[in-house]
């Protein structure tokens, strides 16, 4: 989760990621940021994001993100 809020906090410095529950509907996160969260994602934790998981759900706080992400890591054992 660590390297997860280090790479948000990349992206946002102002926000506090532990907390904030609407990054995507609150528009704290755009398109851009979601696309480059994916990449250091993908480099930081050797998954791969598909497009059908690319929901608000998923993107909305840091917990969803890292819940996804350990949905993935499962999915690959």
């Amino acid at each position: 989760m660590n390297e997860l809020l280090e790479i948000l906090k990349d992206l946002h410095p102002e926000v506090d990621f532990e907390t904030a529950k609407d990054l995507v509907d609150g528009g704290i996160l755009d398109s851009f940021d979601i696309v480059s969260l994916i990449s250091e994602i993908n480099e930081e934790f050797d998954v791969t994001i598909g497009a059908a998981e690319l929901t608000p759900e998923n993107f909305n706080s840091a917990k969803a993100i890292y819940a996804l992400i350990q949905a993935k890591l499962d999915d690959e054992d």
